[in-house]
């Protein structure tokens, strides 16, 4: 049995990604600064309660592991002061990455940020739909924390030898925030800040499990985002309604997603399995 970390346990995509590995089969060491501690919550394991800005912290949570999933972050702006994010998220990214190296770790998969290709679009895209080469783009020092983190992470695999892959993840939404999606269609710009892009969490868990199984080398990131927008109507409307003068590198489909997931498709053959069509009546 293989035992992976699991860091930010306790968050919305931290559950999903415990519970996805524990009926797997791994052996799962989650921590948080948050939530039920020991054996007394609901998450199907014990939690410990950690401090990641502490490196000391980090060891004693790591030490053990064969790889880690990491997700322990102030997870959006707006959260904290933004010097408070910038610094924290630093702070407790380079503390994982150094003390995965330091210990010898199989693999490092992390969570990334839609962010860093320019989202929220107060500018439009400089093109569509964006892959991994729109980048680096931040806007926020939430989005700039995960820039210099993807930076670490390239540097440190180096160094390590240490396979990294940073998962770029969309909004995510649980089964239980679908609820909300019909309120977004009568507007398209209520979602174009991150070109109406969602993620099933259910599909975030999927994709950080074959980013561990995965023969990967080197520091990779990867788009995780639904196949389709969280929108009623076709994609390439959206795009002539809100962004009429920005380039399409293709035919637009349908309403597939705009946030290009072929790159972790080929890489890691990650695969959504799950939609807002499948929770909404009507979708």
């Amino acid at each position: 049995m293989t035992t992976v970390a699991v860091t930010g346990a306790s968050g919305k995509a931290g559950r999903a990604v415990v519970a996805d590995l524990l009926a797997h089969g791994y052996d799962v060491r989650a921590s948080d600064v948050t939530g039920t501690p020991g054996d007394e919550g609901d998450l199907g394991t014990s939690l410990i309660h950690a401090d990641l800005t502490d490196y000391g912290q980090v060891i004693e949570v790591l030490a053990g592991a064969h790889s880690v999933v990491h997700l322990a972050n102030i997870p959006a702006p707006g959260r904290a002061t933004p010097p408070a994010t910038i610094n924290t998220n630093n702070a407790i990214n380079t503390n994982v990455f150094l003390a995965a190296s330091r210990l010898g770790l199989r693999k490092v998969v992390w969570a990334s940020s839609e962010t860093t290709l320019g989202l929220p679009f107060a500018e439009p895209p400089r093109y569509a739909p964006i892959d991994e080469a729109h980048y680096p783009l931040p806007t926020t020092t939430y989005a700039l924390s995960k820039v210099v983190a993807e930076e670490t992470a390239h540097h440190i695999s180096v160094l390590s030898g240490i396979p990294f892959v940073g998962l770029r993840l969309s909004n995510i939404f649980r089964p239980e925030d679908y609820h909300r999606v019909p309120d977004f269609w009568d507007d398209a710009r209520l979602r174009a800040w991150n070109l109406w892009g969602y993620v099933d969490a259910r599909d975030v868990a999927q994709a950080f499990r074959l980013a561990l199984e995965v023969p990967t080398s080197g520091s990779q990131s990867l788009i995780i985002a639904a196949a389709d927008t969280i929108m009623d109507r076709p994609s390439a409307d959206l795009m002539a309604e809100v962004f009429p003068d920005v380039p399409l590198t293709r035919e637009l489909i349908g309403r597939e997603t705009l946030l290009a997931i072929g790159a972790a498709r080929d890489l890691i053959g990650y695969a959504p399995e799950h939609s807002w069509t499948d929770e909404v009546a009507g979708g």
